[in-house]
């Protein structure tokens, strides 16, 4: 059972409906999300899948598959505790789980620039353990994928995650927000495609770089859904809000109404303002991409919106 169940982990056996769950193996560079645990790792197969079938409706059919790693002769902390696969309908996720914390500057990339309070922050610090999940299904729409991978994290919140990461947008959020809500009624998968991009999917990050006055306010991770960073320079940490919010509904519009933005491209977000985007400089490093990067600069005397 267990060598059936790493060789569909890696990719290898023909997906069928009412089958077991098949790792998608062309997925080279799957979104991934991590969980920081401040207890001992404690996971079975049976309680974890009967918390995944009830955490939303279209999950009751919910499989989980756990496999638990023997322990080296000498334990290292690149060892996983636990591999898995957790499946339902199109979606699989990998399930890598380590008894000890993750990489203190990992950690630390994400866990810095969050924005909830420093003494949550040294909880994240100290965790004890931590899951790494990896979308390996066989839905193409990069919400969805990480809407799935939400739930999960969401529902690993009852088995002591108390963060969940997404390093590659170098974000952080507590993991009981993934948790459901009464003001979601009932439909948390609903309110985990509802959340702003730049929340947990994208991240949202202030920079004060060393001889400029003000701050840089960039995103991260945005390549994952075909769209671009965007970044802007602000006089002070006031306008973060802002900031947050005119980002998120810019790549929100971009994604669903199929638009894009390019270099030159201006708009109108408020009274009086306008901002025009540019591509950056070579000699502004701390604005690098895994995509393309957007520069928004502030112009004054439009008289209407363009673009």
């Amino acid at each position: 059972m267990a060598d059936d169940l790493l060789d569909r982990f890696f990719g290898k056996g023909v997906p069928r409906i009412g089958g077991p769950a098949v790792a998608n193996p062309r997925l080279a560079d799957p979104v991934g999300l991590q969980c920081l645990f401040d207890i001992p790792l404690d996971l079975d197969a049976e309680s974890l899948a009967l918390a995944v079938r009830d955490y939303h409706p279209d999950l009751a059919q919910a499989t989980v598959e756990l496999y638990h790693v023997p322990p080296p002769a000498k334990p290292t902390s690149l060892e996983p505790a636990i591999m898995g696969l957790v499946a339902w309908g199109a979606n699989v996720i990998k399930l890598v789980a380590f008894a000890n914390a993750m990489p203190a500057n990992a950690v630390k990339a994400c866990v810095q620039p969050a924005h909830f309070d420093p003494e949550y922050k040294e909880i994240a610090y100290r965790h004890q353990a931590h899951v790494m999940l990896y979308y390996n299904g066989y839905d193409h729409d990069p919400l969805e994928q990480y809407v799935a991978l939400a739930a999960v994290a969401g529902v690993l919140t009852m088995f002591g995650a108390v963060f969940t990461l997404n390093e590659n947008a170098r974000t952080a959020i507590p993991a009981p927000v993934l948790m459901p809500h009464e003001e979601d009624d009932g439909n948390m998968l609903a309110a985990l495609r509802g959340l702003p991009l730049t929340l947990l999917y994208c991240g949202f990050v202030k920079l004060e770089v060393e001889g400029q006055p003000g701050v840089w306010m960039r995103t991260y991770g945005c390549h994952r859904f075909g769209l671009p960073d965007l970044a802007l320079h602000a006089s002070d940490h006031n306008s973060a809000r802002f900031t947050f919010e005119l980002f998120s509904n810019a790549l929100a519009y971009l994604r669903t109404a199929g638009q894009t933005f390019a270099p030159g491209h201006t708009m109108q977000v408020g009274d009086g303002m306008f901002l025009r985007l540019r591509s950056r400089t070579p000699d502004e490093w701390y604005l690098d991409s895994e995509g393309e990067m957007l520069v928004a600069d502030r112009v004054a005397g439009l008289s209407d919106k363009v673009e």
